[in-house]
């Protein structure tokens, strides 16, 4: 059997490839759409969303608290299995994301996180050290409610800037329009990188921080209290920034060129709104997808202008890699406990 400390210390550093994983995948959706439209080229948009990103991470950490305890409870398990089963769920969640970030499908890494500790949980203790309350109160309710908020909170916007554009602007040049867009969406991609690290980024620190507690290596007075330290949060928000770097580029491809046309106005709508639907669900401690949020948001913008602007396959292929994520991750970290427990006993 290993040690606490070498539990901890594993879980730490599967967190870190996970958060890299995350970097590559989710996170390239907040510089996605402003590097399409040609706003900022990808190395300022990459410095901005890795600003904005740990900012958002320093800002605000209920995410963090609802993915290390919210879902498997450790006082529901012996500390080692507890401890095991943050190892299986990281090792399930990096293997479902890998392969969809190869392929550059934009998919969920919060919930592919989410499902594989949800497998490797019942595996380990069955079903009934699931807090499922916490799952539908606040994971199945952010599936729901993320791409709808998206695809509306896109579509509106963009009809709001449509409508200013005609009543304001119609004798304005197009070419000075597109400019002033432009500049808009630095400020709005911003925001979007922000709220990622309000709500995704917080996933691999509510895992270590989880580590931390169950190992003894951070002192709580109260079961409630889930301080993360700062070192957490930098460490992690930095992580994530290198993957986007490293490996983001073909999950940009298809947020950015392969789902619809965009123009600076479209991006501008959609990462408003998306922003706006991410820091609402963040508050309420919900565990959302950006992937879902962005992407629906994307598609809510050119929505009502054209359909044919909208590449459907593309939109088909990423809605079934979100239904399938839970599920098949779920299978992945179950699997993934078992091994873990032979390979340790």
């Amino acid at each position: 059997m290993g040690t606490v400390l070498g539990f901890v210390i594993a879980i730490t550093a599967l967190a870190l490839v996970y958060d890299f994983l995350n970097g590559a995948n989710d996170s390239a959706n907040a510089i996605a759409t402003v590097i399409a439209t040609k706003a900022l080229t990808p190395l300022k948009a990459l410095a901005l969303a890795s600003f904005f990103n740990v900012l958002g991470a320093l800002a605000f950490t209920a995410v963090a608290k609802t993915i290390g305890k919210g879902i498997i409870p450790p006082e529901a398990l012996p500390t080692k299995t507890f401890l095991m089963v943050l190892i299986s769920g990281l090792a399930g969640a990096i293997i479902w994301t890998y392969v969809c970030t190869t392929f550059g499908i934009p998919i969920s890494v919060t919930h592919s996180l989410v499902g594989a500790i949800l497998g490797a949980g019942i595996v380990a203790g069955g079903t009934g050290i699931v807090q499922w309350r916490v799952l539908t109160d606040k994971v199945f309710i952010a599936i729901m409610l993320g791409p709808f908020a998206g695809f509306v909170a896109g579509a509106l916007l963009f009809s709001l800037i449509n409508w200013v554009l005609f009543r304001f602007f119609k004798t304005t040049p197009a070419t000075r329009t597109e400019r002033g867009f432009k500049k808009l969406q630095i400020i709005s991609s911003s925001f979007m990188a922000f709220s990622h690290g309000m709500n995704d980024t917080q996933n691999s620190m509510g895992i270590i921080t989880a580590a931390l507690i169950t190992g003894g290596f951070i002192f709580v007075e109260h079961p409630e209290q889930f301080p993360v330290p700062w070192w957490v949060k930098i460490l992690c928000g930095s992580v994530m920034a290198l993957g986007t770097f490293l490996m983001g580029w073909r999950v940009i491809r298809t947020m950015g060129w392969r789902l619809t046309k965009l123009e600076p106005k479209h991006g501008f709508a959609a990462e408003t709104g998306a922003g706006l639907a991410v820091v609402a669900v963040s508050l309420a401690g919900m565990p959302a997808s950006t992937t879902h949020v962005i992407g629906s948001a994307v598609i809510g913008g050119t929505f009502f202008q054209s359909l044919q602007r909208i590449r459907w396959p593309e939109v088909w292929r990423m809605v079934t890699a979100w239904v399938i994520t839970i599920p098949l991750a779920a299978a992945i970290g179950g699997a993934a406990y078992w091994v873990v427990v032979q390979v340790i006993a």
